[in-house]
């Protein structure tokens, strides 16, 4: 699907956080291209086409920084015909913050997205999850896996163990430790990769996603980050799911935040369709996500 940007629809580029490969994204690939947009979901830099060859090769992935990575999709956006909408997850909805501050995309909305500088709550249950990282300072410059146990905590909590492990095994791959030494010291550094342009009145719209039971990124960190925004008079939103941890992107229950981001989308003249037009998609009913 790497050559739907060269259709007429919409480009959508979806960015991916740590620990999750580039093809995570593949049924929302389909979703979006079904209905006329025109997405795609680049791999990290040094990141193989498999999730297998990823494995297996880990020190390509390893050192490598939030800025690096943000000037990467910048480049790959440079090269669309038209600006994008971002949707990233975890570090890649920082990074999808970062391009829309600095105007490389019409839109963005940022899943369970890493904390940006200023956000100063660090609950416990992130600091457990960013561990197997932390606990040694060398991983700074490593790669470094997740096991089912870890991964069970920092992404599955919401899951039985059972779908947790079976997308740990289908989907994880070794991360960089370099993004999260960087956005834990952002806060006492002048010019922090993790800092981003929220005062930026000439930016497109924003939706900040969270997981009411987000492990990671959990909801105190999202509505921190939703108040570095308030300087500037760009609309930014938040949605919550509140039944839901890390995972929402690439769970059984995916769809349900693809088809509010579509709806997003769409309320915004974002794209080909208008909210009664996307097949699949209907207006919420019963346990309806919150939006702020």
């Amino acid at each position: 699907m790497a050559d739907a940007a060269t259709t007429a629809g919409q480009p959508v580029v979806f960015i991916h956080g740590l620990w999750l490969h580039a093809s995570s994204w593949d049924p929302w690939l389909e979703l979006f291209t079904a209905v006329g947009y025109a997405p795609i979901a680049p791999s990290w830099p040094g990141e193989a086409p498999t999730v297998a060859e990823t494995r297996s090769d880990a020190d390509s992935v390893a050192g490598h920084g939030i800025e690096e990575v943000t000037t990467y999709f910048a480049d790959i956006i440079g090269r669309l015909p038209r600006s994008p909408v971002l949707i990233g997850h975890s570090f890649g909805g920082m990074i999808a913050e970062k391009l829309l501050g600095q105007g490389c995309g019409v839109a963005s909305i940022a899943i369970d997205a890493a904390q940006i500088k200023g956000v100063l709550p660090l609950p416990l249950s992130s600091l457990r999850s960013t561990l197997p990282v932390f606990k040694n300072p060398a991983n700074s410059h490593r790669a470094v896996s997740l096991t089912p146990e870890q991964f069970r905590y920092s992404f599955g909590n919401a899951l039985t163990p059972e779908e947790s492990d079976a997308l740990h095994e289908q989907w994880t791959i070794p991360a960089p430790g370099k993004p999260l030494f960087e956005a834990a010291l952002a806060n006492f550094s002048r010019h922090s990769p993790a800092a981003v342009r929220t005062d930026n009145d000439l930016r497109g719209p924003l939706l900040l996603v969270t997981g009411g039971q987000d492990h990671t990124v959990p909801g105190a960190i999202t509505r921190s980050t939703l108040k570095q925004y308030r300087h500037s008079s760009a609309e930014t939103g938040l949605l919550e799911f509140p039944d839901r941890g890390h995972s929402l992107t690439i769970d059984s229950g995916w769809r349900e935040v693809a088809d509010a981001c579509l709806r997003w989308m769409a309320e915004h003249s974002l794209g080909p369709w208008n909210v009664a037009g996307v097949p699949g998609v209907v207006p919420d009913a019963g346990r309806a996500p919150r939006v702020d």
